[in-house]
């Protein structure tokens, strides 16, 4: 039973990117089932992953291209089929797990999905219908094609990230006025980085602006906590991290941290 909105007002949302893949405890097993529920054990209620579509049609759930970087085989998953994929090991033990597993394995989480590739729009699309996950997703890509086809397949039902495009009007543009016809709508969060090939994405102002148009901002990912401690001191509404435990020790520390479905609280 979800008992609040996918984006809650007044909260700081903590992402446990690809399960939290840097705490020492899940190190290697990023996007596991093992690492999410570490993450899920430490109360984190909203998890972040990617998805990708094998050759026969199923959503993975796995950052890159190809199996080679984490695990012990090799191939792109498009010429994969599932059962060719499971005979892959992520830290030597862990299966790559479908998209359907981790939702099933965390019937009370909240997840937020990466597209990364053209074909897993359709396939992430159909998904949402067939389980009404209308509640239990923020879809984002840096692919505007995708994440533009996405919303037009669901609605605009489904709470999704600004597009690059989007983003770069936002943030380039002199006033709040101007950053809200440039941008457009059609989005509920600006997911960045907060720095970007030497330049400051995520400053005060344009948090400020963010804010005045309704969005939220969610900057990725923040494993250091001075910096963690910058970005909430500007008001960000979630940070993604991979170390799970260090985001959770500073927003206890600051009175901020919530966990809506459970999980340890100290």
């Amino acid at each position: 039973m979800q008992t609040q909105p996918y984006l809650p007002r007044g909260k700081v949302l903590a992402f446990a990117h690809r399960g939290g893949a840097y705490h020492p405890e899940v190190e290697g097993l990023e996007n596991t089932l093992a690492a999410f529920r570490h993450a899920a054990g430490l109360g984190y209620d909203y998890l972040e992953t990617d998805v990708h579509l094998t050759a026969d049609g199923v959503l993975l759930a796995l950052h890159d291209e190809v199996l080679d970087r984490v695990t012990d085989q090799r191939g792109a998953v498009r010429d994969l089929t599932l059962a060719e994929v499971r005979r892959a090991r992520i830290g030597g033990r862990e299966e790559v797990p479908t998209l359907v597993e981790l939702l099933d394995a965390f019937p009370a989480a909240r997840f937020n999905i990466d597209l990364k590739a053209d074909e897993a729009v359709d396939a992430l699309a159909r998904l949402v219908r067939e389980r009404d996950l209308w509640d239990r997703l923020l879809v984002a890509s840096f692919s505007r094609k995708r994440i533009r086809r996405f919303r037009a397949l669901t609605d605009g039902r489904v709470p999704t990230a600004a597009d690059p495009w989007q983003i770069v009007a936002f943030r380039l543009s002199p006033s709040a006025r101007l950053a809200r016809l440039l941008a457009g709508g059609g989005f509920a969060a600006f997911q960045v980085p907060h720095r970007h090939r030497g330049l400051t994405v995520t400053t005060p102002g344009f948090v400020r602006r963010a804010h005045a148009a309704g969005h939220q901002v969610h900057v990725w990912t923040i494993d250091d906590p001075g910096e963690m401690v910058t970005l909430l001191d500007r008001g960000v509404d979630g940070l993604f991290t991979d170390r799970t435990d260090v985001l959770k020790d500073v927003l206890l520390g600051r009175g901020q941290w919530w966990s809506a479905q459970g999980g340890t609280s100290a």
